[in-house]
Parts: structure tokens; sequence; C-alpha cells
């Protein structure tokens, strides 16, 4: 096992010499990508004073691998450094920690994600680019007393967005879910899946029924409705925007919530690599009907001297 954790501040590399635990999360459901890095408070009767080197606003690179084939995990900054139970903790944030700062308010009318996401971008940190697919458009979109945060979880919750930072290349992304696709991996029940919780469901036994609400400028609410009666029945209230749009959210929504396929998490090992946008085709030898690939919606990885595991959570089947 190898690993290369390497912090920045004021210009100077630090090379992490020590490691207890490293655990890293990573969701399409979450804003933020996030690691805790674990390490012994004392080291041959010393204080380990990192607090001298490392701050908050830090930067960190964490890389992973056996026998130096690394692959990069994680990149962003230290949040947080904290003391307990004889270890000290170092979180982490990506990119979304540089925008957790208050935003002049304002009121976009109309507007648009890619809009609203550029605003963001203009007001906080004009270096970064924007990817931005998702065709949404808002008749009004108001910002009050808000953070670049407050901002962003309030379009992903109404619009669904796969939301994320590229740390490395400076970019904010916004995509319709489940349609970007940026790796595969396969996995077989028998071979490299070492723990499951997986239950395969068919989308008959998973009847949902969803409703978008908006209601408009003038106070006026509207909704439409999609999915099928009898079912599990979910309500999404979305800002001011036409029904087309809102057709969009309540189809995302739907796709998430109803489909054939495989519901839990399962455990893996650091190879292979493997990371939320991912397809994992996922093999079962004694049950050749549940094969299938499906959309990796979440990985977290916990490397120590235990070993290095992978828990990866598949979403709709591709």
């Amino acid at each position: 096992m190898d690993w290369n954790i390497v912090f920045e501040t004021k210009g100077k590399k630090i090379k992490l010499g020590i490691l207890a635990e490293c655990e890293i999360v990573c969701s399409v459901d979450n804003l933020a990508d996030t690691a805790t890095i674990v390490l012994p408070e004392a080291v041959m009767n010393q204080v380990l004073n990192l607090e001298n080197k490392i701050s908050r606003g830090s930067g960190v690179l964490i890389q992973l691998g056996y026998d130096g084939n690394l692959e990069t995990e994680f990149e962003g900054f230290i949040q947080d450094i904290t003391t307990n139970d004889s270890t000290l903790k170092i979180v982490c944030e990506d990119a979304l920690f540089l925008f957790r700062v208050g935003v002049k308010d304002v009121e976009l009318k109309p507007s648009s994600l890619k809009k609203i996401a550029q605003y963001l971008i203009d007001k906080i940190d004009p270096t970064f680019k924007l990817s931005c697919d998702y065709d949404i458009s808002y008749e009004k979109f108001v910002i009050h007393q808000a953070t670049g945060f407050d901002v962003l979880k309030k379009i992903q919750e109404e619009t669904k967005a796969n939301i994320y930072f590229d740390t490395t290349n400076k970019t904010l992304h916004i995509h319709p879910p489940y349609v970007e696709k940026s790796g595969t991996v396969r996995y077989s029940m028998q071979r490299n899946i070492e723990k499951s919780t997986l239950e395969y469901k068919k989308a008959i036994d998973k009847k949902v029924e969803i409703t978008v609400e908006s209601t408009d400028s003038k106070g006026k609410v509207k909704s439409i409705t999609a999915g099928t009666t009898g079912g599990d029945k979910i309500t999404l209230k979305v800002g001011p925007m036409n029904e087309n749009d809102m057709r969009k959210v309540a189809d995302a929504a739907l796709k998430k919530n109803s489909f054939d396929g495989y519901t839990g998490s399962f455990d893996g090992w650091l190879i292979p690599f493997v990371k939320p946008t991912y397809s994992a085709k996922i093999e079962d030898q004694d049950y050749p009907y549940k094969d299938g690939s499906y959309y990796v919606v979440g990985v977290k990885t916990n490397f120590s001297e235990s070993g290095g595991v992978r828990t990866i959570t598949p979403g709709i089947k591709l």
C-alpha cells in the first residue's frame, strides 16, 4: 500500500509523513466531496504541532494506491483541525469550501442555472470556469442573505442537478442527473465484491408519483405530475419556472426513484479505481438476469493499515 498526502500553505508544500487513517466521501447527491485525515496526536511521545504549519484554508492533495502507482483521490482545502481520543483529525472539503462566503443580494429576472452559477463565480472567484449543460430556466430567482453554498444547495434540491467542483481545473460543473459519464469499471459478485447489501428490485414494485409545484411571481401555484398513481408520493417545490422545465425536474426525480435494478451498496477494494459518474458493470454468475451497468452515485474510500476499501453506491441501471 502506498500514499501521498501534500498540504500547501503560503506557497509552501508540506508532505505528510505519517498516517493512521483516511476516509474520502464522494457523491453526486452531495454538493461537496470531503476527506478526513486521521493522525496520532503524538509520535514517540512528541505531540504533533501541525497547527503551526497548516491551518484552515490550506490546500490538500490526497493520492492513494499500491507500489507507487497512485491515483488522485481528492483535492481541496482544510476546513477544520480537531483533536479527540488521542487522535488528530484534519477535515477537508473540495473547492465548495471557497464558495462558503456571502454574495450580494440580487433578483435575477428572468434567469437560468447557467446565469445563476455564473453570477456566483463572478462575485466569489472569477478565475473559476463554468461547465453547465442543464437547460432549466427561472422566471425569477432571488438571492437574499445567502452564501454561494446556499444558492448551489437550493438549485440542486429543486432541479436534482449533478453539481460538483473540479478543483484541479477550477471548474464548477452543473449537469442533468445521470447524464455525465467519466469512466467504466467491472465488478463480480464472485470475484471482487467483498461485502454487499444490494437488493434487486423491479420498477413495477417501486411505484412512485412525482408532483412538482411552482409559485409564479404573482403568487399563483401551478403543478405537474409524473409517474404512477397508487405508489409513494413525492412533492417537490421549485421557484417560478415554466411547465416545460417543471417537467424536466419531475422526469429527473422519477428516473432516480423508479427503475429495474439494485438498491443498496457493496464493498470493493482500492483497485479498480472508481468515482461517482462512472458506469459500473455488476455481474453475478448465479443470477445472470441481474447483470447490468449502473450509474455510480457515491463512493466512500477508507485507507488504513487494515487495507484500502471502497463502498460503492449504484444508482439507476443504464
